[in-house]
């Protein structure tokens, strides 16, 4: 006679990779793509790893990346949040959403009156 299977706990040891989806590509590449316009930007690059997903920019195609947006499997950061923006090895903002950790990035610069 064989061994009982329990599903669910298979299911839970083979999860999937950890991938950015069409409304946060559509997110990253829209503020990648108004930097770009501006001349600040030239390139980006995706990585997958494993518990990871990974979207750097570059100032050219040479350089270090400026800035790197990282996805995370849920809960691997803790309950502050899945998403992280770094430069570097400086961790810039640590949030639950996508829209949420591009602010540490996409801060518009303010007409200062004097």
């Amino acid at each position: 006679m064989g061994d009982l299977v329990r599903l669910g706990e298979i299911r839970r040891r083979r999860q999937g990779p950890v991938c950015f989806t069409r409304p946060e590509l559509n997110l990253l590449l829209s503020l990648y793509s108004r930097r770009v316009m501006l001349g600040e930007w030239r390139d980006y690059a995706l990585r997958l790893a494993p518990g990871m997903a990974a979207f750097s920019i570059f100032k050219s195609a040479l350089d270090k990346p400026l800035y790197t947006v990282s996805k995370f499997r849920p809960g691997a950061l803790g309950p502050t949040g899945d998403y992280l923006v770094s430069q570097g090895s400086k961790r810039l903002k640590q949030a639950k959403s996508l829209a949420e950790a591009l602010e540490a990035v996409d801060r518009r610069p303010h007409l200062v009156y004097g």
